[in-house]
């Protein structure tokens, strides 16, 4: 049993849910949200909050139905307020643009790398500080992903793209030998 799944959702102030069949569409200030679920979870609402419940005691069904709670968790949140995940460009010469809504980046190769935004993405740039933003977090923390594999933190000197809090583990690399 979903420990998630027994407690109703709260509507925030401002969203509105509509639910047609096994749709779910949401309606904030920020934006509009939709997604489609299977139908082994019955999802309603009154206004105020929704509620999750298994249709069918199945495997699949236990299995979905704390995952379905997130999903609608993070549709809610998005709707009325954005998420975002920070970068942190480190390296001499590394360097980031804005070029329209798409990314340039100068990371060391003999060409910049343009990076295009998905629909619903934003990117700022302060100096070495990159800010993806969206109402959707799949996509945010996709795109955040994807731009973060173009150069990943090199374990030696620590040069890459990271998120901001992630701890880089340092390799030593050469030691010196003794001459006794």
């Amino acid at each position: 049993m979903s420990r998630l799944g027994k407690k109703p959702i709260l509507i925030p102030s401002g969203v509105v849910v509509k639910i047609q069949g096994s749709k779910v569409s949401v309606q904030g200030p920020k934006g509009e949200l939709s997604r489609d679920f299977r139908n082994e979870i019955s999802i309603e609402s009154d206004g105020q909050i929704v509620k999750l419940a298994p249709r069918v005691h199945s495997r699949l069904s236990k299995k979905l139905w704390g995952t379905y709670v997130s999903l609608i968790k993070n549709m809610l949140k998005g709707a009325s307020e954005e998420f975002s995940k920070k970068l942190i460009l480190e390296g001499i010469g590394y360097r980031a643009e804005l070029a329209g809504k798409d990314l340039v980046l100068f990371l060391g190769f003999s060409h910049p790398v343009k990076f295009s935004a998905e629909a619903g993405i934003n990117f700022q740039v302060e100096k070495n500080l990159i800010t993806v933003s969206g109402i959707d977090k799949e996509k945010v923390g996709a795109a955040a992903a994807r731009l973060r594999s173009l150069k990943k933190p090199d374990p030696y000197k620590g040069k890459g793209i990271r998120y901001e809090g992630e701890v880089i583990r340092r390799k030593a690399g050469k030691k010196a030998v003794s001459t006794t």
